[in-house]
């Protein structure tokens, strides 16, 4: 029987390239999306696709009841991938706005992961990988309400590999840096949704700073690299024995790591306000 592994967030980007990568080394992949138009899109490409809504607890139940029932009651990898942005500086997000994002970033594949992880304590075996990001250690200015929940995601990931300890299901973090996605295009919806930035005290900053890079003037776009560079590393991730705790894919990922460590607190945050 094939590997199995359900992977959300397959609409675009790094879950979708995840998906037909796996797919053809062999892996069942259960490629799940949001949108029932997307989940769609994937069934008619040849995938299993079962819709995965981190804010619907109905989705996540009705998605992993789908998968074990379609697998016989194995599941050989879970990763979370699905998540999205609302760039603001701290002080203009909205507390709705915040419980939103955390809802999907944070609690919706803590929710997931407790789902799957009896089948894989029953078979024996397993793999979780949660992707989080260079700012998941990392602060930058207005991505506060990310940064909150990849912080929050890294540190539940790291105290669940270490109860994890001594069972044969391995849990790894996924940190990328700057990848060529449509995030940054569909953070900009949630922005329009939500920040109220022309009555801002920082509305000249928005206009400069934030906005600006959307313009076309972010001075870290040539650090960006295509999603394969993610792959690989979710790869060795759910396939290799002895997989790492941690896989920091990009220069920036590596640099910010680096910096942090070795840097003053001052002096890494003057560092990270020069490349914002």
């Amino acid at each position: 029987m094939a590997r199995s592994i359900l992977i959300t967030g397959c609409s675009s980007g790094i879950g979708y390239d995840a998906a037909v990568t796996l797919r053809d080394r062999g892996w069942r992949v259960f490629a799940s999306c949001r949108k029932e138009e997307d989940c769609a899109r994937l069934r008619e490409e040849g995938f299993d696709s079962p819709r995965v809504d981190y804010s619907d607890p109905a989705s996540l139940e009705a998605a992993v009841a789908q998968v074990l029932a379609e697998t016989g009651g194995t599941l050989d990898a879970l990763y979370n991938n699905g998540a999205f942005g609302i760039p603001a500086a701290v002080e203009d997000l909205p507390r709705a706005a915040l419980a939103d994002i955390l809802e999907a970033n944070l609690i919706g594949p803590h929710h997931l992961t407790t789902l799957v992880l009896p089948a894989m304590r029953a078979q024996g075996h397993g793999r979780i990988v949660n992707c989080t990001s260079v700012m998941g250690y990392t602060a930058y200015p207005w991505r506060g309400a990310y940064v909150a929940t990849k912080y929050g995601l890294e540190g539940l990931t790291d105290t669940l590999r270490i109860e994890m300890h001594g069972l044969p299901i391995h849990v790894s973090l996924i940190e990328p840096g700057l990848i060529t996605t449509d995030f940054g295009k569909n953070s900009q919806k949630n922005f329009e949704r939500w920040i109220d930035w022309k009555s801002s005290a920082k509305a000249a900053e928005y206009e400069r700073d934030l906005i600006g890079k959307w313009r076309g003037r972010n001075p870290v776009a040539w650090l960006e690299v295509p999603p394969s560079h993610v792959t690989a590393k979710i790869i060795h991730a759910v396939e290799s024995p002895r997989p790492r705790a941690r896989y920091r894919i990009t220069k920036l990922a590596h640099f910010a790591y680096i910096a942090k460590r070795l840097l003053p607190t001052r002096g890494a945050d003057w560092l990270i306000r020069r490349m914002s």
